[in-house]
């Protein structure tokens, strides 16, 4: 209802919810989200207060209005008895977007700013289906944006649209080695006039109540915001085999891997290596929480338990696994389909055919023997031409640069490098933000 005040939400609309009991059949449930739907514009993460009607109502054959509908109900009837002003704003003026992420919806709610005022124009949600769930944090706070546009369109064309935000959004968009999808939303998003500003102090109480509740999900889920993501495939042909990695840190950066085999493997084989080497690098980064991504079905199914491994080198690449499970607080894998792994997919068949690898900077590792049998293969450290750098900047003894090192050129400074020890293994980062490993001549090569 358009009044003087501004847009006010029907109260006839607002009644009938309020008067309304809990729901006794899956009619009634259904009339109750129908309602529910046409107040959503004026309902903060309306999405979010709606998830439990939702996964009930999925369950059709057993309709149950358990404890966590009640509550929702009871919350969303005290939400509406204060339901906020929503306005229009004058044509040509900057509106503001303030974005809110949760493992199963994202939200938004566009605000007009004037006379120092923050005033809410539209809110919108929309839950997260299948695949949209495992996007990462700054995939979904990019789909949010998408939805936003899409939504509503006609405000972003006739506004200017400052997104507020204090996420790294602007940079993943503007990436020129960005994913497929986030090209693709990229490109939808640069028909408007779009700015990306940081977040600033909230005034108005209704936005002030948006962004508490963004505020105490993401404490909630500060530990699944920690989780690094591990995409693994394997590859196995007449010309070769190999694997592709794809390590995706919590701030949401791709880093991507390519491994050519010495060796000859079967699908299955290369599969395993794929998932047993991601594992140790997502390790040495020191993450804790990792989700591991695979296509294949016998790997999935065998490291959860649910096949059972007869080949004596399966067997050897889930005990390798299983050591490995217990270096994270949390590991879980996940069976995907091949089209939602086609990224790693590329990537391992990289080591077979590297024309693609021109429009990429893609570290290939080669690895010269299988990693079976686990008694065959002792691990060895010996000195090489780190163990000097490392020994003189963790100031063990004076380096002597007439010594050994003089030979080896080494009188340049290391701090100057910005190389620096961890562990007794020497990193430096590089210039896409990437912390690379010291390696010794043998082990790796980068194109």
């Amino acid at each position: 209802m358009v009044t003087q005040r501004g847009i006010e939400a029907n109260p006839l609309k607002i009644k009938a919810i309020i008067d309304m009991k809990a729901a006794t059949c899956l009619n009634e449930a259904q009339r109750l989200t129908g309602r529910i739907a046409a107040l959503s514009r004026f309902i903060s993460k309306s999405a979010e207060k709606s998830l439990p009607f939702f996964k009930m109502l999925r369950k059709a054959e057993t309709f149950e209005w358990g404890t966590p509908c009640q509550l929702a109900f009871e919350e969303l009837k005290t939400y509406l008895a204060r339901l906020p002003l929503l306005v229009k704003p004058p044509p040509g003026e900057t509106l503001y977007l303030y974005l809110s992420v949760a493992p199963q919806a994202v939200s938004f709610v566009l605000i007009w700013e004037e006379d120092g005022k923050q005033l809410p124009i539209y809110y919108v949600s929309k839950v997260l289906n299948g695949a949209e769930g495992r996007y990462t944090p700054i995939e979904k706070m990019a789909l949010a944006l998408v939805v936003t546009a899409r939504r509503l369109h006609p405000y972003f064309l006739s506004h200017p649209i400052g997104v507020k935000t204090n996420t790294p959004l602007k940079q993943t968009l503007d990436k020129p080695d960005t994913s497929g999808r986030l090209m693709k939303w990229a490109v939808e998003l640069s028909e408007y006039d779009i700015s990306y500003l940081p977040r600033t102090t909230i005034k108005a109480q209704a936005l002030a109540d948006f962004i508490s509740e963004m505020t105490e999900m993401t404490i909630k889920d500060a530990s699944q915001d920690q989780k690094w993501l591990l995409h693994v495939d394997g590859s196995s042909t007449a010309q070769g085999s190999g694997a592709g990695i794809i390590i995706t840190t919590p701030q949401g950066e791709d880093l991507e891997f390519t491994i050519k085999f010495n060796f000859k493997a079967s699908n299955n084989e290369a599969e395993y290596e794929a998932l047993v080497i991601g594992m140790r690098m997502t390790h040495e980064t020191g993450a804790k929480h990792l989700l591991a991504y695979s296509d294949s079905q016998l790997v999935v199914k065998q490291v959860e338990g649910t096949y059972e491994a007869k080949e004596e080198s399966m067997i050897h690449y889930l005990q390798q696994i299983a050591d490995l499970k217990t270096k994270f607080h949390h590991f879980q894998i996940i069976q995907i389909p091949r089209e939602e792994n086609a990224k790693a997919d590329s990537l391992s068949k990289l080591a077979s055919s590297l024309e693609d690898c021109r429009t990429r900077h893609i570290t290939i590792h080669y690895l010269p023997e299988a990693r079976t049998p686990l008694a065959v293969q002792p691990i060895t450290t010996g000195e090489d031409w780190r163990t000097p750098i490392i020994k003189w900047m963790k100031k063990d003894y004076s380096l002597k640069i007439e010594g050994s090192c003089q030979a080896q050129d080494t009188s340049h400074s290391f701090h100057n490098a910005r190389t620096y020890p961890l562990q007794e293994v020497l990193y430096a980062p590089s210039a896409q933000m990437f912390v690379y490993r010291g390696r010794d001549s043998h082990s790796t090569r980068n194109t």
